[in-house]
């Protein structure tokens, strides 16, 4: 029919911009982080990227479920604002008619949210870890960030570095701190460079400095001027991570049945059913009273999409506490299907009341 095909349109014209709006805003305060944690050397400058993605893969099965149900929910209530929905009803058609275009157009979408977090998501989250990890393992030399005094992974030495340039792998005006034999000894150099050893050895050369050696709480101080001076840098230890299901393959949650595994497969299945359940549950929301405020339909909305997503938290952490078993945790999106019953029948109540009246 004509208004299927012109729904669908309209529903994807708004998905679009939604998408991209949500997409936007996530991007940013994800890259406002990595930016922060570049700057500071817990992650490599080349690494924010590669993170930024992997980041995003496991936030677009959210972002996916609230695209449709808010793209669903503002075209359908432009239509009542419009009186289009008036003219639809007045020509025999119900409220039920709406169901097959909304889901024409969120069952792909729901396919895409199922794929993302069953298979993507988990595969981006290990990446991510992994890349983390590596990046954790990096040598004291690499870690240094220009203008930042960098710790060593040991503890026994402080850097600074003013200029970095990549193209010449060199370093200017350089600061050493280090502790050695209960003396404290402090380097300066105008330029430094990282070298290899034949057995792999990653040493850091300074050239035309002094060290300033002493012990401290004493006048005594020995002051050392050199061309060149070669300090042994360490291959940092990956710190232990604290292990995460968000890592872990769908299939091995089903095969370990763990408390904590089956809260995360709860959350994983609960994606795609909660984005079906919002697609339909904006059908009855999007109903406008003219002498309502024109917001109350999407204040309601609000507060019942708020409700769902922590209702569906809630029952992850008490799955992962076996405080419920695994089935009763799949209860929550049996009583948002009675809701979505019971608002059909006051929605289509109150059409058939207005096409009385009129």
């Amino acid at each position: 029919m004509i208004f299927h095909r012109a729904l669908v349109r309209e529903f994807a014209n708004a998905a679009a911009a939604t998408f991209f709006v949500l997409l936007g805003i996530t991007l940013a305060m994800q890259l406002v982080k990595l930016l922060g944690q570049a700057a500071i050397g817990v992650i490599t400058s080349t690494g924010v990227l590669a993170l930024l993605g992997f980041a995003l893969l496991n936030y677009l099965p959210v972002l996916l479920s609230l695209t449709t149900f808010i793209a669903v929910l503002l075209t359908l209530t432009r239509s009542y604002r419009d009186s289009e929905m008036m003219v639809w009803f007045s020509s025999g058609i119900p409220l039920t008619r709406w169901i097959r275009p909304v889901l024409a157009f969120a069952l792909p979408l729901v396919l895409v949210v199922g794929l993302l977090s069953l298979v993507l998501s988990p595969w981006a989250a290990s990446r991510s870890e992994d890349l983390r990890r590596l990046m954790e393992s990096r040598d004291d030399a690499s870690a240094i960030v220009p203008g930042t005094f960098r710790e060593s992974s040991r503890a026994e030495r402080v850097y600074f570095v003013e200029e970095v340039s990549g193209a010449e792998n060199m370093v200017a005006n350089v600061f050493v701190s280090s502790s050695q034999h209960q003396k404290l000894g402090v380097m300066v150099a105008r330029r430094g460079y990282q070298e290899i050893a034949e057995n792999g050895d990653r040493f850091l050369v300074l050239l035309n400095g002094r060290r300033y050696e002493g012990a401290p709480g004493t006048p005594e101080y020995r002051v050392y001027e050199f061309e060149r001076y070669a300090m042994r840098v360490e291959i940092a230890e990956a710190r232990a991570r604290t292990p995460t299901t968000k890592t872990i393959r769908t299939t091995e949650l089903l095969t370990d049945p763990t408390p904590r595994n089956l809260a995360e497969l709860s959350w994983r299945l609960g994606l795609p059913v909660s984005a079906l359940m919002l697609s339909l549950l904006a059908i009855p929301l999007s109903f406008v009273n003219p002498r309502a405020g024109r917001s109350m339909n999407l204040v309601l909305a609000l507060l019942i999409y708020m409700t769902y997503s922590n209702m569906v938290s809630i029952i992850q952490a008490w799955v992962a506490q076996s405080r419920v078993p695994f089935a009763l945790g799949l209860t929550v999106h049996a009583v948002m299907f009675a809701v979505l019953v019971l608002l059909f029948y006051r929605r289509i109540r109150v059409v058939s009341l207005m096409r009385m009246l009129r």
